[in-house]
């Protein structure tokens, strides 16, 4: 019987590794010139971590997470988030000792037992961002503008970026109990998951993607008629600070994002071309969580990026180029072999891409091999070649050949390829 992947896991293959590469190779750099470093947290984390700090009654928690109990009977769970991984390497290694604002990023593969969908996995990519240490609007803005220009750094257009605020542990609790009288009158429209919402989180009802929900919650109070003075010129001044950028917004009252932890600003960055899964980033402000997860009182912003979905819009407005051989080199006999497997690893060390034929093969058989390479180039050495000095070069597109000496071959088919 064929092995196949697991249900919502998935190959990345050698043809789509390109594009990850350059996403990744072009957000490190975005990231350096915003004064960002890279952490690595594992992959495996207590279960605790992420009930604590994401949310018991959030679906990710109660339905999603990987979860396993270990020999001491200890629940480990595979992260299905990077932030509160973060927070917790934050605290534990005092990151903030010497300077409380700190910017960090990463890289890494997420785990969520959902429904796999366009875009979304089981296993899934992000990059993640955060600024800790700084409670204004201004770092609120700075991720904003990171995110928007790696966006256009990498090609990717036709994007919208919706801002909301949820205010603070002073003003929410009013908004909560006025959204929740309004959602227990319409239980009747709710789905199963959406009544239980409202009576443990009613602000998990905006993230429902259950159309009937949806419509339930169009008419809703909105939690921008509740934020205090405080969250108010918070929320003001980011927008401020947006539009001093150049940077357009649509302020969206029922974006909540999915996770417990967020405060304050919360943001999504969207695209016409994912259906209902519409969002490529998302995040926002997280005042609380390092203090509740036993740190400092320090605040902070993040965003996740999701890096499947990025890769599937820029393979859309991007033909993949696939990579191809700079040489291709054809010994033909013992002797010539022999050569070739010392000239072919010596231009490998010095950087230069050359393949070859392992086996004895004639000189037809491996010229098919280095057109199916796609070689620009192929340099032929047999024994009339070893003899005279001089191998042959042939343009695999043109088919115009030409003599190379065999003394110091590697240093002048470096001078070849580099003029090529």
């Amino acid at each position: 019987m064929e092995i196949t992947t697991i249900k919502g896991f998935k190959d990345i293959l050698p043809l789509e590794v390109g594009t990850w590469q350059r996403l990744e190779s072009e957000a490190r750099k975005v990231f350096a010139v915003f004064g960002f470093k890279e952490i690595k947290p594992p992959l495996l984390e207590r279960t605790e971590l992420f009930s604590r700090s994401i949310g018991q009654d959030t679906d990710i928690v109660s339905k999603e997470m990987y979860t396993l109990t270990d020999s001491k009977g200890r629940g480990l769970s595979l992260r299905p988030e990077a932030t509160a991984s973060v927070v917790r390497a934050y605290i534990q290694h005092r990151l903030y000792q010497n300077n409380p604002i700190q910017k960090l990023f990463t890289f890494g593969p997420m785990f969520r037992h959902e429904r796999p969908q366009k875009g979304r996995f089981r296993q899934f990519y992000q990059i993640n961002a955060e600024i800790f240490g700084d409670p204004g609007p201004r770092s609120d803005a700075d991720i904003i503008v990171m995110a928007m220009h790696l966006f256009h750094i990498v090609g990717l257009s036709g994007l919208s970026l919706n801002i909301n605020s949820l205010g603070c542990p002073e003003c929410r609790p009013r908004f909560k109990k006025e959204l929740q009288d309004y959602l227990s009158q319409r239980t009747d429209a709710l789905c199963a998951d959406c009544r239980r919402r409202t009576e443990t989180n009613p602000l998990r009802v905006f993230d429902c993607k259950v159309e009937a929900c949806n419509q339930v919650v169009t008419d809703a109070p909105s939690i921008l008629d509740f934020i205090c003075g405080d969250c108010r010129d918070h929320f003001g001044s980011l927008q401020g600070y947006l539009e001093d950028s150049d940077i357009s917004f649509v302020l969206n009252h029922q974006l909540v994002r999915g996770l417990d932890y967020y405060s304050r600003t919360t943001f999504e960055i969207q695209t016409d071309r994912l259906g209902s899964q519409n969002a490529v980033a998302g995040g926002g402000r997280y005042d609380g969580l390092v203090k509740q997860l036993g740190g400092p009182d320090h605040p902070a912003i993040g965003f996740a990026l999701g890096v499947e979905r990025l890769v599937a819009l820029l393979d859309e407005d991007n033909e993949r180029d696939e990579d191809t051989p700079e040489l291709f080199i054809a010994g033909l006999g013992d002797t010539a072999e022999k050569k070739v497997f010392g000239w072919v690893n010596e231009l490998r060390r010095s950087g230069i891409w050359v393949e070859v034929e392992y086996a004895s093969k004639g000189l037809k058989a491996q010229m098919k091999k280095a057109d199916r390479l796609g070689v620009k180039r192929t340099l032929i050495v047999g024994d009339d070649e070893l003899a005279s000095g001089k191998g042959i070069l042939r343009d695999m597109k043109t088919k115009v050949q030409k003599e190379v000496d065999l003394d110091d071959l590697v240093e002048n088919l470096r001078k070849e390829i580099k003029d090529w």
